[in-house]
């Protein structure tokens, strides 16, 4: 590369950095749209909570399948070629939403915008870290890891809020959301033709095989400890999202959909924020910290199913999320630190492979469990069993820090 090309790439893999993350941020905020408007849904089609676990757990299911499957091929297939992909499925998701809105639509479009998920977030992941290392070769490799935790969750927590406020003031509360993200998706879809490619597809070529995780030898006893972390710290993420609506209407006796939008985007959006304020904590000092952050969050919120308040679930929530983030940050700086840039994409694949099977086991468990008992029990007791996950998940990843 010559010097007078040089600027010039810079600058292309530079504009690509932000058009991937854009890619990335309207599609996780597209995936936690719906959490508020679940009430909506049961209150017309009359079916409740466990049902509504049951969508969340289609998506899930979604995710783990297109990660086995689908979420390391952009090692060989190229990023670009897999983030238009995947940010085009999210699109036909949206339109599954607007077209085919009862409970099997519900099912059926939850699944499809856990595939594109699947395939995206490890592609994104790896994708931004190869655009940055090109448009700021100086830079620390970890800061565009951090930029990318900070981007997937930041998405997370917007989805809500974004689908509370239009349920809570426009018409159309299932409708006009998806509506704006189809045309957002699609916008993005567009631009991510332009960034460009990262991976040498010409010499990359494979014969295809499901997700496997391939790290060094040396390397593997800290892959599986972050692989624990990053579960135990979306265990978190499930539990808040299969319980806040049940809590806030259920156990609080609150109205609108606004307010389990606020719980989910403040448990969501203090992961994304935490990351930012500790970006300069390393190693096991994070850690560290994200851990009791998480501990402290969910006793909290364990104490409101014995003594019900919005403020008190509202700081809990925020606290733990703000752990989530550190500990989920840790486990993928550890996790990208053990691969090779050949092999990158397919170790983070498996490292959201165990963050959603994380996600996914509150989901499901919780929707068993409102079957038979009442919110409150349901409230403590999985609390209390998330926090003791997280406890026992820290031991193995503090040791290899």
């Amino acid at each position: 590369m010559s010097t007078l090309t040089a600027p010039a790439t810079r600058t292309a893999h530079h504009t690509g950095f932000w058009i991937v993350a854009g890619a990335f941020l309207f599609s996780m905020a597209f995936t936690t749209v719906p959490t508020p408007l679940y009430p909506i849904y049961e209150q017309r089609d009359g079916f409740g909570g466990f049902v509504v676990t049951l969508v969340f757990a289609a998506y899930a299911i979604g995710v783990m399948v297109a990660l086995y499957l689908a979420g390391h091929v952009s090692d060989w297939l190229g990023r670009r070629r897999l983030l238009i992909a995947s940010v085009a499925i999210e699109a036909v998701a949206a339109v599954l939403f607007l077209v085919w809105n009862d409970l099997p639509g519900l099912l059926v479009a939850r699944f499809v915008s856990g595939v594109g998920v699947g395939t995206l977030t490890a592609t994104a992941t790896a994708y931004l870290a190869e655009l940055r290392a090109v448009s700021h070769p100086h830079e620390e490799r970890a800061k565009a890891a951090t930029a990318a935790t900070v981007i997937n969750t930041g998405g997370l927590a917007l989805g809500p809020l974004f689908g509370g406020l239009i349920a809570q003031f426009l018409p159309a509360p299932i409708v006009t959301p998806f509506v704006v993200f189809l045309v957002l998706l699609v916008a993005a879809v567009v631009l991510a033709i332009f960034v460009p490619e990262t991976v040498d597809v010409a010499s990359s070529r494979r014969r295809y095989a499901p997700q496997r995780v391939s790290v060094p030898p040396e390397a593997r006893a800290t892959f599986v400890a972050a692989a624990i972390g990053a579960a135990a710290a979306f265990s978190a993420l499930g539990f808040f999202t299969a319980l806040t609506a049940s809590i806030v209407i259920g156990l609080l006796h609150l109205g609108g959909h606004l307010i389990a939008g606020l719980v989910v985007f403040g448990v969501m959006g203090a992961s994304a924020a935490s990351q930012f304020a500790f970006a300069r904590v390393q190693g096991r000092r994070k850690l560290q910290l994200g851990i009791a952050l998480m501990v402290v969050g969910l006793a909290l919120v364990a104490v409101v199913g014995i003594a019900p308040s919005l403020a008190l679930l509202l700081v809990g929530g925020i606290v733990a999320g703000a752990g989530v983030g550190l500990v989920f940050a840790s486990s993928i700086g550890v996790a990208a630190a053990s691969a090779r840039p050949d092999n990158r994409g397919e170790v983070l694949a498996g490292m959201f492979l165990a963050a959603y099977a994380g996600l996914s086991a509150p989901v499901i468990a919780v929707g068993v469990a409102l079957a038979f008992f009442p919110i409150s029990r349901v409230l403590v007791v999985f609390a209390l069993a998330v926090l003791v996950i997280v406890v026992l998940a820290a031991v193995p990843l503090l040791r290899r820090r």
